[in-house]
């Protein structure tokens, strides 16, 4: 580990007892408690759509499971949750994962890609980011390469989201948003200034949008993620249609499957078994 601040830190946390907010497991994760829930972090990879080396992680927030197959933590508590109870939850989530993320090796160069909730937009009426931040900063952590990735927003949230966005970038935090396709995407490009879009697979359907999505990115510095990549036919049409040089990313269960430990390795290898994949979905 490179972070003598964070080990440091998780040492202490070797002492906490399991009923705390937060201690550290018998395998060295991180995990943490809300509604009388175990949470821990499960990681998936996002690679380069030319040779499949990893560029960065995204965190997914999972109830614990020692077989890695944990369920997804806002699907169980968002309708028990409200608006300022998810705000904790979200802030527990994002420490646990920056934790879990920066104790591993080999972790130094890579990207960490952090989901907002959704709710999150509307219920904080101070500053966005700025409390993570002070805990990054704390924990000698390397906030640059952290990517804080916003929800869908509506045409209403326009106006919250341009604010939300300044907010994290004043705070030093680079940002990422969600498209519902191509159009969007293309939109939220010139208007939101990103670093990084998200796009499902299934909504790259127009060759020459898509290209001029990778273009108009390209310049502007943004990488495009084309996300949910389940089968090689999908991804042998992306890269049929690509047409440009510019680059981007893909994710998705043809590559990697959430869990805990990052891989030794960052190459693609292989394809999931059936019922590997199978569990994954039920995850996710």
């Amino acid at each position: 580990m490179h972070y003598p601040t964070l080990q440091h830190y998780l040492s202490r946390l070797q002492s906490a007892l399991s009923n705390s907010q937060l201690w550290l497991d018998e395998q060295g994760r991180a995990r943490g408690r809300y509604f009388n829930a175990s949470l821990t972090t499960a990681f998936q990879a996002i690679r380069s759509g030319q040779d499949q080396q990893v560029i960065a992680y995204e965190a997914y927030a999972r109830s614990f499971d020692p077989t890695d197959q944990g369920l997804n933590v806002w699907r169980l508590l968002e309708f028990v949750a409200n608006d300022e109870e998810s705000v904790e939850l979200d802030r527990l989530c994002r420490l646990l994962h920056t934790m879990n993320f920066y104790r591993q090796s080999g972790v130094r160069q890579l990207d960490l890609y952090l989901s907002v909730h959704s709710r999150l937009l509307a219920a904080i009426e101070g500053n966005h980011g700025m409390a993570f931040r002070r805990i990054l900063d704390v924990l000698e952590l390397p906030h640059q390469h952290i990517i804080l990735q916003m929800p869908a927003a509506t045409a209403s949230q326009r106006w919250v989201l341009a604010h939300v966005v300044e907010n994290y970038r004043r705070n030093g935090f680079r940002v990422g948003v969600n498209a519902a396709n191509l159009e969007q995407a293309i939109d939220l490009l010139q208007r939101v200034r990103p670093d990084a879009i998200k796009i499902d697979i299934y909504a790259a359907n127009r060759p020459e949008l898509q290209i001029n999505l990778l273009e108009q990115a390209e310049r502007a510095q943004c990488q495009v993620i084309f996300k949910r990549i389940e089968q090689q036919e999908k991804f042998d049409a992306l890269q049929n249609s690509h047409g440009t040089a510019s680059p981007y990313l893909v994710q998705g269960f043809l590559f990697d499957i959430p869990a805990a430990e990052l891989p030794v390795t960052t190459s693609f290898t292989q394809t999931l078994p059936s019922a590997v994949y199978a569990q994954a979905r039920q995850s996710a």
